[in-house]
Parts: structure tokens; C-alpha cells; sequence
């Protein structure tokens, strides 16, 4: 189907914000001192970032790699949880349920975990928000 600069509900975005986020593998091999340096500063553990734009059709987090974007397709993405994990936990994400990370088992780059919208000085992020997006975008295709 072709679109026009008409047909807008195709193209405009179901959600859109800033991301900070990394592999399960990049969070398992980071050192004591990435992780003292994480109560000052969460980007230490998330090098990845960029802007997560959800549409009907895909998640795209632009600027995942050097390669370029990352685009995940609802049957891209096994499992969405926001929680805490052995690998981030309450003292890294902060005390309140806002720092919990977005986690998404994708098949194309295993886990990755997200934090987005993150704000630095008050360790909140709008994950929370995400995650009923995220299940209710993924559900919605079945």
C-alpha cells in the first residue's frame, strides 16, 4: 500500500521517548567500579541510546549499534518484564519501583534491558508506562 502525506495513522507513532540501554551480556561483564560509578551515573551501564519510537508495526531504538538501528517486530519479542534482576538490582535502580528496568527477550539480540525516558538525578524512568504499552502492542497482533 502506498502512503500519503495524508495517511497519517500509518506512519505516526504509538509512543515516543529517550532511551539508555544494554545487552544482558554488556550489564553480566561490567566491572565493581562500572557499578559504584552507576550510583552517580546509570549511563556507565547502559552505553546504548538513543530515541525508542513504537509504532503499529515495530519498536524501533535508534542508534542500538554501530550497524545502526535496532527494529523489532511484535514476533521479534519473546517476553516484556519490568523488574528488578541479579545483574540490576534495587541498590543500582534506586529504592522506588520507578527504577526498574524494561527488559525485552528478543530473538534477534537475545536480552536487552532498557531504561527509558531516564532521569538521572531522581533515578525514575517512565519503564512503567512502556511496559503496559509494549504488552498491549504485543498482544494486540496476536
Amino acid at each position: 500500500m502506498n502512503r500519503t502525506p495524508q495517511d497519517r495513522t500509518a506512519t505516526e507513532p504509538l509512543a515516543q521517548a529517550s532511551y539508555i540501554g544494554s545487552t544482558t551480556d554488556e550489564l553480566a561483564h561490567k566491572k565493581r567500579g562500572d557499578r559504584i560509578a552507576a550510583g552517580v551515573d546509570q549511563k556507565t551501564l547502559f552505553p546504548r541510546r538513543g530515541k525508542a519510537t513504537l509504532r503499529s508495526e515495530h519498536l524501533l531504538l535508534e542508534g542500538w549499534s554501530d550497524e545502526g538501528d535496532l527494529v523489532l517486530r511484535p514476533a521479534d519479542i519473546t517476553s516484556i518484564t519490568h523488574e528488578f534482576t541479579e545483574l540490576y538490582g534495587r541498590f543500582l535502580g534506586g529504592l522506588l519501583n520507578a527504577g526498574k528496568p524494561l527488559i525485552l527477550d528478543t530473538t534477534i539480540v537475545g536480552e536487552i534491558y532498557l531504561m527509558i525516558d531516564h532521569k538521572t538525578f531522581l533515578e525514575t524512568t517512565s519503564n512503567r508506562k512502556w511496559a503496559k504499552l509494549l504488552n498491549a502492542w504485543l498482544h494486540s497482533t496476536d
